[in-house]
């Protein structure tokens, strides 16, 4: 017996991540995209799904309710704002349902404070990078941060993307900084260096440093820098196409329908062990 497709909702639909998402929803015959949301105020108000994706028309428009979106929907994609994903997640848990997969990167600790509250009601996903590889990245920093010792190797995490991307460091690299300060059983709060002065600044041992390159149409690359007085270590993840978010973000929204209420990861789908 053939099982009826997850309706999604894409808040968030004009984005280039929502559209290409909604472009996979629509490829895919075990999804059905039955809501695109956008700002009041975006030109792309009352576009059709479809050619907002890329692709024929599909006869739905984008529309402002994120309401109406979720209930009709078996599962939310967020890739909207950190605004709207707090006011989204509160939503929900009053709503009770559907699941949420939360791609928003620049969340604030208050702003992570809400999906974990949202996280006490039904299932959120929260990744701030999609991509499968990126994900064993992270966790590859990890272990190579529990067997370098922080007196001997110095961590410095390096990443570039386009030109128009808001927040710096990227979120995805604030992940790895978080994940090798975990194993070495520091805090990134602590111990991230996001600027340095021009003369006079010395390395404390064991905080994390983290460059921001803008420029162009770079999709993402991030790099962990283990280095030690007389040799090396590199970690290295480069995005060659901004497809594999998307894929990743469907994968999400499929892994986690039907899971119990708790905050989920890539580590969770992928398997990866906790640090």
């Amino acid at each position: 017996m053939v099982s009826e497709p997850l309706k999604a909702a894409v808040i968030g639909a004009s984005g280039r991540l929502g559209r290409l998402i909604m472009a996979e929803l629509i490829r895919r015959p075990d999804f059905e995209l039955v809501a695109g949301v956008v700002r009041h105020d975006s030109i792309m108000l009352g576009a059709d799904l479809g050619e907002l994706a890329g692709g024929p028309l599909t006869g739905q428009e984008t529309s402002v309710s994120m309401i109406d979106a979720a209930d009709a929907a078996d599962v939310v994609i967020d890739v909207s704002s950190p605004q709207a994903s707090v006011a989204l997640a509160r939503q929900l848990v009053e709503r009770g349902g559907p699941p949420l997969v939360c791609g928003v990167t620049g969340l604030d600790a208050d702003q992570q404070a809400v999906l974990s509250e949202a996280a006490k009601a039904g299932p959120v996903f929260y990744a701030r990078n999609f991509s499968l590889g990126a994900a064993v990245m992270a966790w590859l920093t990890a272990e190579a941060a529990r067997y370098l010792p922080a007196e001997q190797f110095d961590l410095e995490i390096v990443e570039t993307h386009h030109r128009r991307k808001a927040d710096a460091p990227s979120g995805t690299a604030l992940n790895v900084g978080e994940a090798a300060a975990r194993t070495r059983g520091l805090t990134l709060d602590r111990h991230a260096i996001f600027e340095r002065p021009r003369t006079g600044g010395t390395r404390p041992v064991g905080d994390i440093g983290f460059s921001a390159i803008r420029g162009g149409a770079a999709v993402g690359e991030h790099s962990a820098l283990f280095l030690g007085a007389f040799e090396e270590v590199e970690v290295r993840h480069r995005a060659n196409d901004r497809f594999i978010f998307a894929r990743g973000a469907v994968e999400a929204a499929r892994w986690t329908t039907g899971r119990e209420a708790g905050l989920y990861g890539m580590e969770d789908m992928l398997g990866l062990p906790r640090a």
